[in-house]
């Protein structure tokens, strides 16, 4: 199959509201069991780390690499001031960006953008490989692109749009687990180098508070994400 600019910058039809809501489903039970969230979610350790790495990156820090583990941990290495705003900013992109990046695909599924979604997916992981710095990292980027173009290059419209809103969707809710475990782990005191507890020694306001801007940011974002997929009423939310 060949596939050329102009199809993928094209608007594809939308996909009936049961595929649509099959996906949402299908999104919640990954994250929802715990034997398929401790894979996948590898996936949002991807794009955490990949936030703290382009908000270090824009807030003029340099990068020095991503390292993934097998345990769904990451650590972002950079050199540069560790107080600031700066800082601050880098700290809040992990976190954050999963529902970012979810919001982002839903208003391209909005548009009709299936494959466009797909292939920007590629584009944004070429610099993370770039940047790792150990092999399981390595293989993790690899097979989540091989895994990506497979889709985009050799599947149909149907699967294609089938994985592109289950992907979307596993962002939007997969985003607000993370949260959740993260003040679980605090609770136990086991989290205390976590990003909201960093985010405290930087900014003097409790990890807990920063612990509430992230859920609220990733509750609002799964609603506005629902929204853009039609699965809210049109009074849900202005539009």
């Amino acid at each position: 199959m060949s596939v050329s600019l102009g199809d993928i910058l094209a608007a594809q039809a939308q996909p009936p509201f049961g595929v649509v809501a099959g996906a949402a489903l299908i999104a919640l039970a990954l994250v929802g069991v715990n034997t398929t969230w401790r894979v996948v979610r590898n996936a949002i350790t991807i794009a955490h780390e990949g936030g703290h790495a382009a908000a270090a990156v824009l807030t003029g820090r340099r990068l020095r690499g991503i390292r993934l583990h097998s345990d769904t941990s990451g650590l972002t290495i950079m050199k540069g001031k560790p107080t600031g705003i700066g800082m601050a900013v880098t700290l809040l992109a992990g976190y954050a960006t999963p529902s970012l990046l979810g919001i982002g695909g839903a208003a391209l599924l909005d548009r009709g953008h299936i494959r466009l979604l797909l292939w920007l997916t590629i584009l944004l992981l070429v610099p993370i490989l770039i940047m790792i710095r150990n092999f399981y990292g390595l293989l993790l980027i690899l097979a989540t692109g091989a895994a990506v173009f497979a889709v985009s290059w050799y599947a149909t419209g149907p699967w294609q749009a089938l994985f592109a809103y289950t992907g979307v969707w596993f962002l939007l809710i997969g985003g607000v687990r993370p949260v959740v475990e993260v003040q679980l782990h605090r609770r136990r005191g086991s989290g205390m180098r976590s990003d909201p507890d960093q985010l405290a020694g930087i900014t003097r306001l409790p990890g807990g508070f920063w612990v509430f801007v992230f859920l609220l940011w990733t509750v609002g974002s799964l609603l506005a994400g629902a929204y853009l997929l039609d699965l809210l009423p049109e009074t849900a939310l202005p539009r």
